[in-house]
């Protein structure tokens, strides 16, 4: 008897994760350090691109910051995931990621108080895809990909179930 091979081409990988910060000012540099010591990359800073007079944003005003991970994120998801108990709401999961937030840098293990920081939060996305995906992106012979090969909801949270051991309520 032939034992049934998995489909490479459905296989599920984490694509990358993002962690970003928002603030404007002295707010946005103490964001900037808090992702400069949890990643050791430098962040790229986002700016506004509408004008919104009553929060007093107004166009080219950098209103963030935003770092990616692309290749070493598997030793800062599982911090992450202690930070939060390892529990998620099932309506933080879309279509090929999911985002969550993260109340206060000090619930990281192994992470200290830094005064020139404060006490911050950070946003975490995390982008899912499966082999194939860049038929859809690439700029030279760009091609079409099925339904079939959009992530869905419920095989996010089995793959982050059976990875990570985090629990959906």
């Amino acid at each position: 008897m032939k034992e049934e091979k998995q489909n490479i081409m459905r296989e599920i990988k984490i694509e990358k994760v993002v962690l970003s910060i928002g603030g404007v000012g002295d707010d946005l540099i103490k964001g900037i350090k808090l992702l400069e010591l949890l990643t050791e990359k430098k962040p790229m800073k986002t700016k506004s691109k509408k004008r919104i007079p009553s929060l007093g944003v107004r166009p080219g005003l950098e209103i963030g910051a935003v770092v990616t991970l692309r290749k070493a994120y598997q030793e800062m998801l599982e911090k992450i995931f202690v930070a939060i108990d390892n529990q998620l709401r099932k309506k933080q999961v879309s279509e090929n990621n999911f985002s969550f937030g993260v109340k206060e840098y000090i619930e990281i293990p192994g992470m200290e108080y830094d005064r020139d920081i404060g006490i911050r939060g950070f946003d975490v996305t995390i982008v899912f895809k499966r082999t194939g995906r860049r038929v859809k992106l690439r700029k030279i012979k760009r091609g079409r990909i099925p339904a079939r090969q959009k992530i869905t909801k419920e095989e996010i949270i089995k793959f982050m179930e059976e990875h990570f051991k985090v629990e959906f309520r």
